[in-house]
């Protein structure tokens, strides 16, 4: 035990000593205290008081100035001592009997487990944290074991009963024949249902809206399923979807039932949400990308016949302005000379022009550059909008199915758009071929589209461009689905975020907590003049500041340059300990780090059932270990798979997979792992875990699924998808997020941070530029988060002022723009609301950003939170600019994040490091499970650099925390990661592998 946590712990105050002096001899005295200490911590008294560290003992003597702690071992000589010293102590300390609150503790224990669906682990740890609140001894582990099993399945069978209930006979049959296989089938309806979409095409979108269809018809959509706890229905229905159907068929009517109406109503919602996401895609990269890239090859092809009639017209042009020049002059000259000269013939002029290019050739030429630059009044988008409009045949099939099929609300913005969109089927259903200019809204002609809808070639007076017209309401439609100004009814991802905002009594509830727990007024008007006034004081300090300031430099057009941050100069002390530490580290594969790291944390319970029921399967962590290490590894499972060995056979891994291993119990084991690294001296010496990092690590997805985007910077012709992660300065990875595509971070970070894993809230947030923007800013500092991105356009930063006739001399162009408090004020009431939303978890902040950011065009409400987030990206400007400082811990923050990735990516290292996942809950469980390894790696290879700097110090080497600071736990020359998968530990009897002689040179490369 270390001195911190001994003081923390154990520590005697003066109405301890009052009670520990009154015992006569020293033993009794040392004994007492020892009881008294580990009730309050065990939460029992022990069978054997003298069963601690002799640590403990050390510290207790040395509190009571005991010289001789041994001698508490006569402590034990006469038993009624140690009963008599128990109850002085439940007598005065208040402890409570286990049978007194026996009932009381199982209604808590069935309450909780009716709400949250915990696992009997998480029970029983949250039973003994109840007990010990209420100073009541422990009992028995069996006793509470048994209590909290009959508890749990008391909760679980009401659950069941529930839903069961709120069927009728007819619905029950239904969802039964939802698990029958039909004839000439292999698969049951259920097991077609619940698979999503993946290719991207016309046809899959129809077979999705179908699908959607098919499921909103099976009647249960009136079912008011709320009566349960939302998470235990989405755990229900997690089992539904992941479980095979010839299990769910096993079960009791009630349960069943449940388990069936869970999923039933969890896919009603996700089949909206997949159709959506297909269509998203289908608009983004198969319609409009695709039309633009055709329409940019037709530009390439026409430059060079473009070119050479452009060259002829300008020769005409040329000599028409030669001829008529030399005319002028002429006479000019004779004007002077009182002379007359008579004027140039037409005639002459095309005498002239076509000595240059036959008449022929520059009517050819002219009629060449109006066909292939087009008329004066179009626009940059007309080109690949009339490649847009060829595609027609791939809209046609799907349209009058998505306004039929789901449910469409709309936003006053979005409303004449959902309008025409509902209208189309009706311009161009039962074979028209003509649509009269009277039958749309003209209004949503814009740009090039009312060229192309107006005034298209072939067309009768009166009559428009039907399919031009087709693609203008469903560029726009797409437009404002992704701004939330249309959204659909029944879907959590696509539907309206302002309908999820606290309002009326929830909001009135949640206020006074959400402002307390972040610390915001009520009332903005002392807030912002706060605000005002430090960020004056901070323009007026720096500017002071700036003669001696060598870093920073402003340009002949005022923008603002700060010099690269000088390499730190790295002491001999450094790479000798570097050096030193790396060859102590034991060699070992990586599935013994994991089998290792599970033995010290216990992380592998946190892996239950999706059945709900205690496991029963021997050696389950070896099976666990050897399915993360081929999901990390993205190897499969065939190198893992040991016929010999019963936890590593094909058939149980399978069995463990499919029952154990999804994103849940992940995130429950990152947890264990990312407390047990807080608490290593090595990761305190590095961070106090204040400060955390996102960003995304990019990953080539080969396979056919809608959870894939292009990007020709990152992937060329392919496509993928990036996980967002985050690590605090502690290198613990706390939270991940997969997005498909490269879309701007910013929109994501929050959501990253409001979905960690485990670990203490960080208060700095470190980005790269991409996640900056200044919503983003006012909504991370409004949730009370220090934002510190890494701003690579320094220059081109507008930075921001309150009192426009301030002097900040150099910044008086940087400091160009003004933010305006008023329009703060005016809207505050509606800040705090989305703000404590997204804090309470009603709203995801994705959706609220993109609602108020409306693609660069804010709404009135995303203009004031903006800024508000200028006044603080302002001063985050200003302190990069001042404090040297704080620009390399935003430095050294992001280098930690890419040795990170840089780990992960070895790791990750089979099938050419792409990720083959078709699905979107694959994509997660596979790199959630790269995450897990990644935080056992990490918390491996820390505990024993602590370890190896721990043995340098005892043989007298001297080793400086500034140098310890400088070790880095990614590290990886230790550890074999291809090939060689052994799934056996060693008898560690100190808890640890011996460390190697760092005297022994590496044969390897030190990484």
């Amino acid at each position: 035990m270390s001195r911190a946590e001994l003081e923390r712990f154990f520590f005697l105050d003066d109405v301890d000593r009052g009670l520990v002096e009154a015992k006569r001899r020293d033993h009794n005295k040392l004994g007492f205290a020892l009881q008294l200490v580990t009730v309050r911590n065990a939460g029992a008294f022990l069978e054997e008081p003298l069963g601690v560290p002799a640590e403990l003992v050390d510290y207790l003597a040395e509190q009571l100035g005991i010289a001789d702690a041994s001698c508490v071992k006569s402590y034990g000589e006469r038993s009624m001592t140690r009963l008599e010293h128990q109850w002085e102590i439940r007598s005065v300390e208040v402890w409570r009997e286990f049978s007194d609150v026996e009932g009381e503790l199982g209604e808590w224990v069935e309450a909780r487990a009716w709400t949250t669906g915990d696992g009997p682990k998480a029970l029983f740890d949250a039973a003994v944290g109840w007990l010990r609140e209420r100073k009541v001894l422990l009992p028995g582990v069996t006793t509470l074991v048994r209590l909290v099993a009959s508890r749990r399945e008391a909760a679980n069978q009401r659950l069941w009963e529930t839903l069961h209930d709120l069927l009728d006979d007819g619905q029950r049959t239904a969802l039964d024949g939802l698990l029958e296989v039909p004839d000439g089938h292999r698969n049951s309806r259920l097991d077609r249902l619940r698979r999503p979409p993946v290719r991207v095409s016309g046809p899959a979108m129809v077979d999705a809206l179908q699908r959607a269809s098919e499921i909103l018809g099976l009647g249960f959509a009136e079912v008011d399923a709320e009566v349960v706890p939302p998470r235990r229905l989405a755990e229900l229905s997690r089992y539904g979807v992941q479980g095979k159907a010839s299990l769910l068929r096993r079960h009791g009517d009630s349960r069943r039932a449940a388990t069936l109406l869970a999923t039933v109503t969890y896919l009603q919602t996700r089949a909206v949400d997949d159709a959506l996401d297909l269509l998203d895609v289908l608009i983004a990269s198969k319609l409009l990308a695709r039309a633009e890239r055709e329409s940019a090859k037709e530009k390439l092809r026409t430059l060079p016949k473009l070119g050479k009639a452009s060259a002829k017209l300008a020769a005409a042009l040329g000599v028409l302005l030669e001829v008529t020049g030399a005319h002028d002059d002429l006479a000019e000259q004779a004007a002077d000379d009182g002379d007359a000269v008579e004027p140039v013939s037409l005639a002459q002029v095309w005498a002239e022009i076509e000595a240059v290019v036959p008449r022929s050739e520059l009517a050819d030429a002219l009629t060449a550059v109006v066909e292939l630059a087009g008329s004066p009044d179009s626009d940059a988008d007309e080109a690949w909008r009339s490649e847009l409009v060829k595609r027609f045949a791939t809209v046609r099939p799907f349209l009058p199915l998505l306004c039929e099929v789901i449910r469409f609300g709309a936003a006053p913005d979005g409303q004449r758009v959902l309008a025409a969109l509902r209208d189309l089927p009706r311009l161009w259903g039962g074979g028209r071929n003509k649509v009269d200019r009277s039958e749309i809204d003209e209004q949503l002609l814009i740009g090039s589209w009312r060229r192309l809808v107006l005034h298209a070639p072939g067309l009768e007076p009166g009559a428009i461009d039907w399919r031009a017209y087709t693609f203008c309401v469903l560029e726009q439609f797409h437009r404002c689905l992704r701004r939330r100004d249309i959204f659909a009814v029944n879907s959590s991802k696509w539907g309206d975020p302002r309908a999820k905002l606290l309002a009326g009594s929830a909001w009135t509830t949640a206020k006074p907590v959400v402002l307390a727990s972040l610390g915001l007024p009520a009332d903005p008007d002392d807030h912002l003049d706060e605000r005002a006034e430090a960020l004056d004081a901070t323009f007026r300090e720096v500017t002071v500041g700036l003669p001696d300031n060598t870093a920073v430099r402003f340009d002949e057009h005022g923008h603002l340059h700060l010099a690269a941050l000088p390499a730190e100069a790295e002491p001999p002390s450094v790479e000798n300990l570097r050096v030193l530490t790396n060859r102590m580290l034991p060699r070992v594969d990586l599935p013994e780090v994991l089998l290792e790291v599970f033995a010290w944390t216990g992380a592998d319970a946190a892996f239950t059932s999706i059945t709900g029921g205690d496991a029963r399967l021997a050696d389950l962590h070896i099976s666990i270990a050897a399915l993360l290490v081929s999901e990390a590894c993205n190897i499969g499972w065939a190198p893992v798979i040991k016929p010999g060995v019963p936890a590593l056979t094909r058939d149980r891994l399978a069995h463990v997979d499919a029952t154990y291993m999804r994103m849940d119990t992940i995130k429950a084991a990152n947890a264990t792992l990312i407390a047990h690294q807080a608490r290593i001296g090595l990761a305190q010496t590095w961070g106090g875990g204040h400060v955390a990092s996102v960003d995304g690590m990019r990953f080539v997805v080969p396979v056919q699924t809608i959870n894939a985007r292009h990007n020709s910077h990152y992937w060329g012709q392919k496509r993928g998808a990036t996980w967002l992660n985050m690590i605090n300065d502690h290198a613990a990875g706390l939270a991940g997020k997969v997005v498909a595509g490269t879309p701007r971070d910013s929109l994501h970070v929050l959501d990253v941070l409001y979905d960690r894993d485990g670990g203490q809230k960080p208060q700095m947030i470190v980005t790269d530029t991409a996640s900056y923007s200044d919503i983003v800013f006012g909504l991370l500092t409004l949730a009370g988060f220090t934002y510190a991105p890494q701003l690579a356009d320094l220059p081109d930063q507008k930075l921001w002022r309150i009192d426009t006739r301030a002097d900040y001399g150099p910044f008086a162009t940087a400091a160009r723009g003004r933010i305006d408090l008023e329009r703060v004020r005016r809207h505050w009431e509606d800040i705090l609301r989305v703000t404590a939303s997204i804090h309470t978890g009603a709203v995801r902040a994705h959706d609220v950003i993109r609602m108020l950011s409306r693609d660069g065009h804010p709404t009135p409400l995303g203009e004031a939170i903006a800024h508000y987030g200028r006044i603080h990206k302002t001063l985050h400007v200003l302190r990069l600019v001042d404090d040297t400082g704080y620009r390399r811990d935003i430095k050294a923050q992001a280098n930690l994040q890419e040795g990170r990735h840089a780990l992960a990516r070895r790791i990750f290292h089979g099938q050419r490091g792409e990720l083959r996942q078709r699905y979107y809950e694959g994509m997660e469980d596979q790199l959630g499970a790269l995450g897990l390894v990644l935080n056992a790696l990490v918390l491996f290879t820390t505990r024993y650099l602590d370890a190896a700097i721990s043995e340098l110090r005892a043989a007298g080497y001297e080793v400086r925390d500034a140098d310890a600071a400088r070790l880095s736990p990614f590290v990886r020359h230790h550890v074999n990661m291809l090939g060689r998968y052994s799934f056996l530990t060693p008898e560690l009897a100190g808890g640890l592998r011996p460390l190697r002689d760092p005297s022994e040179p590496d044969e390897e490369e030190i990484a």
